[in-house]
């Protein structure tokens, strides 16, 4: 999270008096005062700890020592949201993707628990992490996504990458005009220096619009201001296909040629030169790219596919 919450909850003055009034009928007053007295203070130190190591960055231990605590009090929603809260920062730095959606489910199954409370059910930030929580669990789970981070919007909570999040769960869902709307947002949060990934979503939501104008100025944008080796990769093959399909052939070249000079020889590249050239109806030479494609990555499929199709 980009925010930094308290998490401490007063302890409910409720509970403490009918607590109070059953110890009296058992064994006086002076008992009574001291068992409240002891039951507050333990309480109030049991959260204490669990706040010291989430506040040192001790994420495993804030996890164990609230999930102790939840075997006592299913429901406490100080509990639930760190154990959450830490469930969620656990997930990733693992080192397999199991146990990464072990500790994605562990979140998820406490913070939807934590929004039943009292307190959670308007608490912004429980939706957000749900919202992301719900992203990394795979695009069959975009709806959620989208669902809890709306909730968040509605409760005021949005962290710097919210609509960024909101922007790839709409266009997961077919929805580009909500994706092209969530990021017009995210780049106002991004300033003048949005990230390459976020110009590539846009560009790519265009592209799935048919507006290809629109989608070529953002991948220009992208390819001149991205420092990132994959991403750029990702907007010249997108770049080249409008070009391609623009009948701009020579700059669609130059765009594939780019990556391999770039970064070396690339299946995807090869492929795609091959596309161009049966546009242009060089078969021959599409087929030498097919191969050349298959030679570097024999699993690629769209090029096995191409060998062994027939053209007339």
């Amino acid at each position: 999270m980009t925010k930094r919450s308290r998490y401490g909850v007063p302890f409910k003055r409720k509970k403490l008096l009918r607590l109070a009034v059953a110890v009296i009928a058992a064994g006086g007053l002076v008992w009574a005062v001291f068992s409240v007295r002891t039951f507050q203070s333990r309480a109030n130190r049991e959260r204490s700890e669990t706040v010291g190591y989430w506040q040192t960055g001790d994420y495993a231990e804030a996890f164990r020592s609230s999930g102790v605590q939840l075997q006592k009090a299913p429901m406490d929603y100080f509990f639930l949201t760190v154990y959450g809260y830490s469930a969620y920062q656990l997930a990733f730095s693992q080192i397999n993707s199991s146990e990464t959606m072990r500790y994605i489910d562990e979140c998820i199954f406490a913070l939807r628990k934590a929004a039943l409370t009292q307190e959670g059910i308007k608490d912004g930030r429980v939706y957000y992490v749900l919202g992301k929580a719900y992203y990394f669990k795979g695009a069959e789970y975009a709806d959620l996504c989208v669902e809890y981070l709306e909730k968040a919007k509605a409760f005021a909570w949005e962290a710097n990458d919210s609509a960024e999040y909101l922007g790839l769960s709409y266009a997961r869902l077919g929805d580009y005009r909500a994706s092209v709307a969530a990021f017009a947002e995210a780049l106002n949060t991004a300033g003048d220096h949005p990230p390459g990934t976020l110009l590539l979503a846009i560009a790519r939501s265009y592209v799935e619009l048919g507006e290809d104008a629109i989608a070529e100025s953002y991948l220009v944008r992208c390819l001149e201001t991205s420092r990132d080796v994959d991403t750029a990769v990702e907007a010249r093959l997108m770049l080249g296909r409008i070009l391609r399909e623009r009948d701009d052939y020579d700059r669609a070249e130059q765009q594939y040629l780019a990556i391999i000079a770039e970064v070396g020889e690339t299946a995807a590249a090869r492929h795609e030169l091959g596309e161009l050239y049966l546009a242009q109806g060089d078969v021959a030479r599409a087929r030498s790219e097919w191969r050349k494609a298959n030679r570097i990555d024999p699993a690629f499929a769209p090029s096995i596919a191409r060998i062994n199709e027939r053209f007339p």
